[in-house]
């Protein structure tokens, strides 16, 4: 007993001064909470299945993030790692009779190969050129997937969900997304705070003093673009044994520019920011998309507009930086009622 007792004490104590020592990660971690609680208070498929395409949603924003957000490689056709591994994961599906638990990790696969294609080429290139590059890659893969047969074409390939869904519950596939969405949103994080984050953030800040500082830029870009294709093609996989469609639809240009706005909505280069992004404005879309289908797109465009107005660094940084200030010493993040550093005590007012 006293051996638990001492474990949970020094998990409690790590919790303590990882988690709830600033109130962004205090939020997240509650936000977290509350979503692993949705089941308990709501059982309906419909609200469940909104829930659960928010979450799949939320690791391609992220995903975005990764790559765009961090290194400043600005991707205008994301989607196509999103489509690469709906598409993979379907034929695998239904060609190899391969299971979801093997075709979504295959899928991501393959969409990382893809983002070594993409990423290849692009890599003598910057800010519009490589927007314009990468905008090209998902409408040249599109006319490339209607001329394959076996892919179904324009109406692509449909009725996966009943022959290979992730769950015969709406419930377990609810939790397979959020649990999931956690993990490699918290995966991510982890990659960004790490010292190949940095380097991420030296790519973006200025690409040849990094260079010049002995980073092999080259490389880390590759590394960025593979990642990002990975986390993209694992949502990419998710969502096609969900919904059971894989179409043009996920390689259209609407998509890349609905991961960036949900992107810069949140908050770029914060990795929870994205997924905010998402949680604030997928599931209004989809009530209006029903409840007032006219007025839709209005709607979600002025709440857009208002928060780009006036949070111009997106919604979930301009709410960390009314809670918590930067220490001017070791330039870590405190409380804002703190008045003094937390780490190096550095006067903080």
């Amino acid at each position: 007993m006293s051996v638990i007792t001492t474990y949970i004490g020094k998990a409690y104590k790590v919790f303590r001064g990882e988690v709830l020592v600033l109130p962004s990660r205090t939020a997240v971690f509650l936000f977290g909470l509350l979503l692993f609680l949705v089941p308990l208070m709501t059982a309906h498929p419909y609200y469940l299945s909104i829930l659960t395409l928010a979450a799949i949603f939320a690791i391609f924003a992220a995903s975005w993030d990764l790559l765009s957000g961090f290194t400043g490689q600005i991707n205008f056709g994301h989607a196509i790692f999103f489509g690469v591994a709906v598409y993979a994961a379907a034929l695998l599906n239904i060609y190899a009779d391969l299971p979801p638990w093997l075709t979504i990790p295959l899928g991501a696969l393959a969409a990382v190969l893809m983002g070594l294609i993409v990423g290849i080429p692009s890599l003598r290139l910057r800010g519009i050129y490589l927007a314009f590059a990468t905008l090209a890659f998902p409408l040249i893969l599109t006319g490339i997937i209607l001329l394959i047969p076996g892919t179904g074409g324009t109406l692509g390939v449909s009725g996966i969900e009943s022959v290979a869904p992730l769950s015969s519950s709406p419930v377990v596939e609810y939790y397979i997304a959020v649990s999931l969405m956690v993990g490699l949103g918290f995966a991510m994080w982890k990659i960004t705070d790490s010292k190949t984050g940095l380097i991420f953030h030296a790519i973006r800040e200025d690409e040849v003093t990094a260079r010049a500082s002995g980073i092999n830029t080259t490389r880390y870009k590759l590394l960025a673009f593979s990642l990002s294709g990975f986390f993209a093609g694992i949502a990419g996989g998710l969502y096609v044994h969900h919904t059971g469609n894989a179409g043009p639809s996920t390689l259209a240009l609407l998509l890349s520019f609905q991961a960036i706005i949900w992107a810069v909505f949140g908050g770029i280069a914060t990795i929870y920011g994205p997924i905010a992004g998402v949680f604030i404005l997928y599931p209004p879309m989809e009530y209006l998309r029903t409840a007032m289908p006219e007025y839709r797109m209005l709607a979600v465009a002025i709440i857009i507009l208002l928060v780009m107005l006036f949070m111009p660094e997106g919604i979930t940084t301009w709410v960390r930086d009314k809670i918590e200030k930067i220490c001017p010493r070791c330039k870590l993040r405190n409380v804002a009622t703190r008045k003094t550093c937390r780490v190096c005590t550095a006067d903080l007012d």
